[in-house]
């Protein structure tokens, strides 16, 4: 028996990774206890997902563990042992803003928590792939220090700049303003690297755009697209934070994502390192993000602004795929802009329709 096991497996990576390598074959074992609703409240509890997913994979097992309890993880390891051929990491703290409220909830979810899988990794399945998503947010602030021009709806780059196609690996991840929540993550993607480099494990970090998708419990402090979407259909009035609405992001439907997670598992590098995102295939601007959704929808979207920028925020970011795309030439984008939009629209009208009457 093959078993992947998947953390954060109701959010909107795990559940697509579900998923998919239910599809694969894989017995699939999910660890999920809805902290998300704890970190943003009920309207983003992901428990409607959990449920969608054990009616459409029938074979999908999900155990409420907090990765934070090494003693509840250890005995899951050890009943599946080297049946576990696969680790997708994707549970996390995921918030800037709220992990300043709550720093050693943070740290201990995003870095120990992590290392608590690493180490049940070596122990009990040494042989597996363990992948983890990790974030842009590891470079922090650095992203501000480029030389952008600020156009009438968006910032960027100029074309004979070396990350104009997107930012790679070599940028420095220090000397920078990260928030408490990219220094989290940045533990945890060094704890990954280090595992796989120092002990010879079959290691990834993919340091994500924006992550988004149909699956997505969308927030106003997380899951940039789908709460804007979310937004424009319920007439729910969405603030823009500083940047004038300018600032790009990439991003990256969830099934092309983990379609990457599989394109590694087939062929693993121990302790590497990919930027990952929609690149310049799949990017947008918030003001240029409002006009789609607003004529996806049909409607216009109430919004109001706040000159004040989250910390550590970007106002450029592209993912610079070349890497990845060279290690991984079958690898492809499969959803633009518009498809992510009107997917994600269609799929949660009805769900988001019922949460604003409740």
């Amino acid at each position: 028996m093959n078993v992947a096991l998947i953390t954060g497996s109701a959010g909107l990576v795990g559940s697509e990774a579900v998923s998919f390598l239910a599809r694969k074959g894989f017995q699939v074992v999910g660890i999920d206890n809805d902290l998300r609703s704890y970190f943003f409240g009920k309207e983003a509890s992901t428990i409607w997902n959990r449920n969608r997913l054990k009616k459409a994979v029938p074979s999908y097992r999900q155990e409420s563990i907090d990765i934070r309890d090494l003693g509840k993880l250890e005995r899951l390891f050890r009943k599946f042992s080297t049946d576990i051929k696969l680790i997708v990491h994707a549970a996390a703290q995921p918030s800037h803003d709220w992990a300043a409220r709550e720093p050693i909830t943070d740290f201990t979810i995003n870095a120990n928590g992590t290392l608590n899988l690493l180490e049940l990794t070596r122990r009990f399945c040494f042989s597996a792939v363990f992948i983890f998503t990790s974030t842009n947010k590891v470079y922090g602030d650095t992203p501000n220090s480029l030389p952008l021009k600020e156009l009438k709806e968006r910032f960027e780059l100029p074309r004979w700049h070396r990350y104009y196609e997107g930012i790679d690996e070599t940028m420095p991840i220090d000397h920078s303003k990260h928030s408490l929540f990219g220094a989290s993550k940045t533990a945890a993607d060094l704890l990954v690297q280090e595992y796989g480099r120092y002990f010879g494990m079959k290691t990834v970090a993919f340091r994500g755009g924006c992550l988004t998708g149909p699956h997505h419990s969308g927030a106003m402090l997380h899951g940039f697209l789908a709460y804007l979407m979310k937004c424009c259909v319920t007439g729910e009035p969405y603030t823009i934070l500083g940047y004038k609405g300018k600032q790009v992001r990439d991003n990256i439907h969830s099934f092309d994502l983990v379609n990457s997670f599989w394109q590694y598992y087939q062929k693993p590098r121990p302790g590497e390192v990919y930027n990952i995102g929609g690149g310049r295939d799949c990017q947008c601007s918030l003001l240029e993000a409002i006009r789609l959704c607003e004529a996806i929808a049909g409607k216009k979207l109430k919004t109001q602004y706040s000159p004040r920028h989250r910390i550590g925020d970007h106002r450029w970011y592209i993912s610079g795929l070349k890497k990845f795309r060279s290690h991984y030439p079958g690898w492809k984008l499969t959803r633009g802009l518009r498809e992510i939009l009107s997917e994600t629209m269609e799929s949660n009208v009805k769900r988001w329709t019922d949460l604003k009457k409740k």
